[in-house]
């Protein structure tokens, strides 16, 4: 009987390793360089810039979990914080970080910057291979949302500028918007045909309930950008399918509920902040005109391309109405979406232009459009936020430098009580573990009567004609042990010295 002859073909190389298999190298895709390019230049030009603004609230809010972690304190007053939406588990987590590190809360909230840009820049490569499996769309996504707003600065909560960013990184709203990518990410895969498992659906309820709990007016967008995507994508409303939805709001609605710090939902009637948002409808033009003039041709595009049911058609459509309901109904905070309602106009724009060549002229003539566009919002706003002046040779406008308070913080006990008539000693003290004597925000933890009582008790103690005895029933009153005064303000005859800036001029003095 002849036998078999077996004949086996030498195996030699890389291949060796992996049983005869191909091996191909990792090669990173473009927004991977690029999105960890952008996140090295963005954290050295965010690590540069002292934290201004808001950063103090948010730091007061990480020293009272510090503190008293289950039951914190109002964040800038020697008062009850129970209610405070400011007590979120994205601060509850800052909280407990800085309890196991012994950080303070301006140290762990200069921290957060870097984190809360990791998670954007991954939730926005998600979220826009839903959208075009272009690959250059991503890094195209991340420019024109960094570069195309206006020509104006706009600077706030939850703008995506790149100046905005050198202050905004560490906030809660730029961690909710990273999640808010990955939401709508996860979301447009599933209304595309993508995983129909129920527990997958369940998670991506449990993040949404996440989102409103971090930061609400963000999850209102979240939500509009939800419906936007499983009413442009979702093909076939069989039994099942609205099973699953369903139990995406099943599990969302609990989350939000159960979360002992706040009532989430409380929120809805409060009107405490609408006042001070109302500057965010002024000029319009001057902070998102680029954005605008350059998004909407590729959102029509996409109509003509497509139907009136394309996700980001939908999604910014919605934005503007509920946008328009917050002029109308006075309620200003609904204003606060407007980075968001920006989005689908720069991203359609992105998945355009990633297209492949050749070009029809229509495309060129877009694709120079944005370059132009990004260049003069480039060179009239966001160069200065990563450009150091020393390097600058043209004088870019560069982000606030805020004084820091550490030379008054050093004497002053944690919880004891500030009076000061700065513009940014009011804003920053309490980060370091002070407390006004009347908070800077309205905060729905506190009657906003009473804070304005404090706000008018503070004025009458910092009054010119004010009497030695008003002012002793005013620091009674209130606890008050400290005033830090600016240099064109008298000490007080009962006050004592014991500090001063040399930057700024102010005075730490001790009464009491």
């Amino acid at each position: 009987m002849p036998s078999t002859l077996l004949v086996r073909r030498t195996v030699r190389g890389a291949t060796a390793l992996r049983g005869g298999r191909p091996w191909h190298p990792w090669r990173p895709t473009p927004y991977q360089v690029f999105g960890f390019l952008f996140w090295l230049v963005m954290t050295l030009a965010y690590w540069r810039v002292p934290l201004c603004c808001d950063a103090g609230q948010h730091a007061a809010v990480v020293e009272r979990l510090k503190s008293h972690l289950l039951r914190p304190r109002h964040p800038m007053a020697d008062l009850p914080g129970a209610g405070s939406p400011y007590y979120s588990p994205y601060t509850v987590a800052q909280g407990v970080f800085a309890r196991l590190t012994g950080l303070g809360g301006w140290e762990v909230v200069k921290l957060a910057g870097p984190v809360n840009l990791l998670v954007l820049l991954t939730g926005l490569g998600h979220f826009v291979r839903v959208l075009t499996p272009r690959q250059w769309a991503p890094v195209l996504a991340l420019a024109a949302m960094t570069l195309l707003w206006g020509t104006e600065r706009a600077w706030w909560s939850g703008y995506l500028g790149l100046m905005s960013m050198t202050g905004n990184l560490a906030y809660p709203s730029a961690f909710a918007i990273g999640l808010t990518f990955w939401a709508w990410a996860l979301t447009g895969a599933r209304a595309r045909g993508g995983p129909r498992g129920l527990l997958g659906y369940a998670g991506l309820g449990a993040l949404y309930g996440v989102i409103l709990l971090v930061h609400p007016i963000t999850a209102v967008a979240a939500l509009l950008g939800a419906v936007a995507l499983v009413a442009g994508w979702q093909r076939g409303w069989s039994r099942a399918v609205v099973g699953r939805w369903a139990a995406t709001g099943a599990v969302a609605l609990p989350v939000a509920v159960c979360w002992p710090y706040f009532d989430v939902f409380a929120l809805a009637g409060n009107g405490s902040v609408d006042a001070m948002h109302r500057t965010l409808y002024l000029n319009l033009g001057g902070h998102f005109g680029l954005a605008l003039l350059l998004g909407l041709p590729a959102l029509w595009l996409r109509t003509r391309s497509g139907s009136w049911r394309d996700p980001l058609v939908l999604m910014f459509a919605l934005d503007c109405l509920v946008v328009a309901y917050g002029w109308v109904s006075g309620h200003y905070t609904y204003g606060r979406i407007l980075g968001l309602t920006l989005v689908p106009l720069q991203f359609a724009l992105a998945v355009e232009l990633a297209a492949p060549r050749p070009w029809p002229l229509w495309r060129k003539a877009l694709g120079g459009a944005a370059a132009v566009g990004a260049c003069v919002g480039f060179l009239t706003v966001q160069a200065g936020a990563v450009v150091p002046r020393a390097l600058d040779p043209v004088g870019f406008a560069q982000p606030p430098r805020w004084p820091t308070y550490e030379w008054a913080a050093r004497h002053i006990g944690p919880g004891e009580v500030v009076i000061t008539d700065g513009y940014y000693a009011v804003h920053a003290i309490a980060g370091y573990g002070p407390n006004l004597a009347a908070p800077a925000w309205p905060d729905p933890a506190l009657d906003e009567r009473e804070r304005l009582r404090r706000a008018a008790d503070v004025r009458a103690y910092l009054a010119p004609a004010s009497t030695r005895a008003e002012r002793t029933a005013v620091a009674r009153r209130h606890h008050v042990r400290w005033l830090l005064l600016t240099r064109w303000h008298p000490v007080p005859e009962e006050a004592v010295v014991v500090a001063w800036s040399e930057r700024t001029g102010e005075v730490l003095a001790r009464v009491g």
